[in-house]
């Protein structure tokens, strides 16, 4: 299953949303213009039914809902998520939540509706919520007892995955505690030794073979636990020495550990994907690999093909003669909130990409900042 469509009003920098999303999709904006925080719906659809989540926490993990809510939208409007799910290619589900803060400052639901096949499973707040207003602060969708009709959609939910390694974290030795599944990095290494071994195993191998290309005289990788059981990895590199020299993970680079954790997260899972700017800390070829890397992920899955997210400003990633122009949603910034558009929509992209242009010397322009040339003078009396 993948996400089909996405439909936002008030969520942090848009006040209105409305965008087709494909297998893969590529978002470009100007610093600041909302990538993270479009890609932080989906993070938010899976942290309503996440173990130790829910509604209340969702909203409380990001500041309330006076954070969440757009600061150019009109007075005290509700925040809206409706996305449509498509299985096999066609739209199988369909969620919709609306949410609103009472004068403690709580989260509730304004609305809560759940569709398949285009027929309406649910509709609230319904005649119990009406009766005790404080079912409103939990969604269905998060309670086993009330979401058997539409589970579904909880366990699609459940499988998002967003990843944005830190390499710090990673080599800090205390890096775990009080962590799991920390989408930074910070219990990285517990996750793969805690995946099963076969599993583990030919990761390990797929990522050794790809960063033996990447990474200059590496010759082996693989993963040990040291005296106190603390996982870490380790490579062996090429050396002066017959038996070459090994490093962990303290001694890697930001790039190896970075490239280390995108190779993870596209063998990790089938469900959607959230990646924020892989191309950080990678050389330039490295960088233009990745839409290929994540086309024969996507392949190699076939029918259970994961959706793919990324928010990037990489004009080498971008240059990939396979990236569509579908597949590229351009942010651009205003007073009254951030529009998003596909680039395949954008009149003055189409007729550059109609006239031959390269899809990445169409699009970047669109994300640079007016008077970025004036950064050229700074530090002029």
């Amino acid at each position: 299953m993948r996400f089909s469509k996405i439909h936002l009003e008030n969520w942090r920098n848009f006040t209105r949303v409305d965008a087709p999303l494909q297998q893969r999709m590529f978002l470009i904006g100007p610093n600041a213009s909302g990538k993270s925080n479009l890609l932080d719906v989906f993070r938010f659809l899976r942290d309503l039914v996440r173990v130790g989540g829910g509604l209340e926490k969702a909203v409380e993990d990001r500041g309330g809902v006076s954070r969440l809510r757009s600061l150019a939208a009109r007075r005290y409007p509700e925040i809206i998520i409706d996305v449509q799910i498509e299985d096999n290619d066609e739209v199988a589900w369909r969620y919709r939540i609306g949410i609103v803060q009472d004068n403690n400052s709580r989260p509730f639901l304004k609305e809560e509706k759940i569709w398949k096949s285009n027929i309406l499973l649910l509709e609230r707040p319904n005649k119990r919520d009406n009766e005790d207003r404080e079912l409103l602060r939990q969604t269905h969708l998060e309670q086993i007892n009330s979401n058997r009709d539409f589970r579904e959609i909880a366990e699609f939910f459940n499988t998002i995955r967003y990843y944005h390694i830190v390499p710090q974290l990673i080599r800090d030795p205390e890096r775990s505690v009080g962590k799991k599944f920390d989408p930074f990095g910070g219990d990285f290494l517990e996750q793969i030794a805690s995946s099963p071994k076969k599993t583990q195993e030919s990761r390990l191998r797929r990522i050794q073979n790809a960063l033996r290309v990447a990474v200059p005289q590496l010759q082996e990788l693989s993963q040990f636990k040291d005296d106190r059981g603390v996982p870490h990895l380790r490579a062996k590199y090429d050396h002066w020495r017959s038996k070459g020299a090994w490093q962990t993970e303290a001694d890697f680079s930001d790039g190896t550990l970075r490239l280390m954790g995108l190779l993870w997260a596209l063998l990790d899972g089938t469900g959607p994907l959230i990646l924020e700017e892989p191309e950080l800390s990678l050389h330039t070829e490295v960088a233009s690999r990745i839409p290929q890397m994540m086309s024969s992920i996507q392949k190699s899955q076939r029918k259970q093909a994961r959706q793919i997210l990324v928010s990037t400003h990489s004009s080498d990633l971008l240059r990939d003669e396979g990236v569509a122009p579908d597949e590229v949603l351009l942010l651009y910034p205003a007073s009254g909130g951030t529009r998003v558009e596909v680039s395949k929509d954008v009149i003055e992209i189409k007729q550059l990409l109609d006239a031959g242009l390269p899809l990445v010397d169409a699009v970047l322009p669109h994300t640079r900042p007016p008077k970025s040339e004036q950064l050229s003078f700074f530090g002029n009396d």
